[in-house]
């Protein structure tokens, strides 16, 4: 298994570097220029050094290095903040202008570097992103094992009719119908989602818990739909397996048999769907963050290819690449690890 994963991080440096510059060459043949909105005032040799000052006089291998570069490029008082959110810890550390290089790109939009705002953006949608990706595993994996073992019952027949909506019915809609039903008409959850909320005390939390519940449940439609169908699947599956009637036969309980020698074996093809599934689910965030106004990553994305910004586009489509790859590699590893008759060495 250690060689296998050796092999795969190896192998995915190159596979990387490659999706990058397909990015980057892709972005380059886009039209626009992000000289259009300076005023016809502004003299041309003003323009000009706007222009350099943006790296956009350089040679394109220059461009697309000192970009490659920025993406692992984050200042150190930054990247404290963004795991803290506190500044005893900035005391210890050296002077970080020491760190402050010229291999920096900006985003054409903010004029302040893409990295950083990709940071200061990220923990908005780790917040909703990960907690719709908790709570959809959570309600589907037992929704699924109690299909399974009910089949063709009321409760599975119900589950079947959810599901398929929950396929069926995409995030920009189901968004603005919860606004009107629980905003608009109930007036149980704020509007818009307050990315300056502090939690400081019990009311804050409970407000910021209601203010989380609409994206949330969004995004967790699709996760819950999608994982359940394949927990029924496989539960399916493993309840017509000979080592289901034998352990029966030898008296184990019902409750034994389905819940640690079925849901064992279930688990293997389905936490594989869980780790490939995580990719998907920020792709989903982008229209949810826009729907309820989320200050993400999703939202960042929307706004910077309305504005003709490359550098920020470029940045976060290849971190949805790394994800891609990055998850494509756990689940290999984790379908190894939960099935042994699989050796990968």
């Amino acid at each position: 298994m250690l060689t296998f994963t050796i092999r795969r991080l190896v192998l995915a440096i190159p596979t990387l570097l490659i999706i990058s510059l397909v990015i980057f060459l892709l972005l380059q043949m886009a039209p626009g220029d992000p000289m259009a909105q300076v005023p016809l005032t502004v003299p041309p040799e003003v323009k000009e050094k706007m222009r350099e000052a943006l790296g956009l006089g350089q040679p394109l291998h220059v461009q697309f290095w000192k970009w490659l570069v920025q993406v692992f490029w984050i200042e150190p008082k930054v990247f404290i903040d963004f795991l803290t959110r506190d500044s005893w810890l900035l005391g210890w550390l050296p002077d970080t202008s020491l760190y402050q290089g010229e291999l920096r790109v900006i985003s054409w939009q903010t004029r302040s570097p893409v990295m950083d705002i990709v940071v200061q953006r990220l923990p908005q949608t780790l917040w909703v992103v990960g907690m719709s990706y908790i709570v959809g595993i959570l309600i589907a994996i037992p929704i699924g094992i109690y299909s399974a073992y009910r089949q063709y019952s009321v409760f599975d027949q119900a589950g079947t009719f959810v599901t398929m909506i929950g396929f069926s019915i995409p995030p920009f809609f189901t968004g603005p119908l919860l606004i009107v039903i629980f905003s608009v008409q109930l007036g149980w959850f704020p509007f818009i989602y307050d990315t300056t909320h502090v939690v400081n005390d019990w009311d804050s939390f409970v407000y910021q818990l209601k203010q989380m519940i609409m994206p949330v449940m969004v995004l967790a439609l699709q996760t819950t739909a999608q994982i359940s169908r394949f927990m029924r699947a496989s539960v399916l599956d493993n309840l017509n397996q000979d080592y289901v009637r034998t352990a029966r036969a030898k008296g184990l309980s019902e409750a034994v048999v389905v819940m640690i020698h079925v849901l064992r074996n279930s688990m293997i093809p389905v936490i594989t769907v869980i780790a490939l599934g995580v990719p998907g689910i920020f792709g989903g965030a982008i229209i949810t963050e826009v729907v309820f106004s989320v200050n993400g990553i999703g939202q960042l994305l929307i706004t910077a290819l309305f504005a003709n910004d490359l550098p920020m586009v470029q940045t976060l489509t290849f971190m949805f690449a790394v994800l891609i790859v990055l998850f494509n590699l756990i689940a290999d590893i984790l379908y190894g690890v939960l099935d042994p008759r699989i050796r990968y060495d």
